[in-house]
């Protein structure tokens, strides 16, 4: 999802529900923490130079169970963020958000939450680096018969 997406949903809302790929939710007393513009510049294993660009953002529990974050108060941080974030609404989003260490997820919309969607990693030079066949990954676990276990 990009900025002008995440904007443009926030407005029609009652109240802003995060929620996991699996359905489990984020606490309502969630508070967005940071918004940044995060750029990584790297090498790729096939020695392609690289740049990518998000707008990010943290969701954080707190022990303060009395406050919810409004849509209204989360399009005013937008607006704030937009010294950082630059002008351009065209940023695709990653969240942070902390489980058993911090995850980084990208975020999706199902019609009444947002929904924290898994990144995973990936080989970006497989024709340079020997890779022959990609690994088919189910949940958690590697299907059986592949090579990936």
């Amino acid at each position: 999802m990009k900025i002008a997406e995440l904007k443009e949903k926030l407005v029609g809302l009652a109240a802003i529900r995060f929620q996991l790929a699996d359905g489990t939710q984020v606490p309502e007393h969630f508070h967005v923490t940071e918004v940044g513009l995060v750029t990584k510049h790297f090498i790729d294993c096939g020695g392609v130079e690289r740049r990518e660009v998000v707008a990010n953002f943290q969701l954080w529990e707190a022990d303060d169970f009395d406050h919810r974050l409004a849509p209204a108060k989360f399009l005013k941080i937008l607006d704030l963020s937009a010294k950082i974030l630059g002008e351009s609404d065209d940023l695709e989003i990653e969240v942070e958000y902390q489980r058993d260490t911090i995850g980084k997820f990208g975020l999706d919309f199902d019609g009444t939450a947002f929904v924290l969607v898994p990144k995973r990693t990936a080989c970006l030079a497989m024709d340079k680096c020997g890779v022959t066949s990609l690994r088919v990954v189910s949940g958690d676990c590697c299907t059986p018969g592949t090579d990936c276990c």
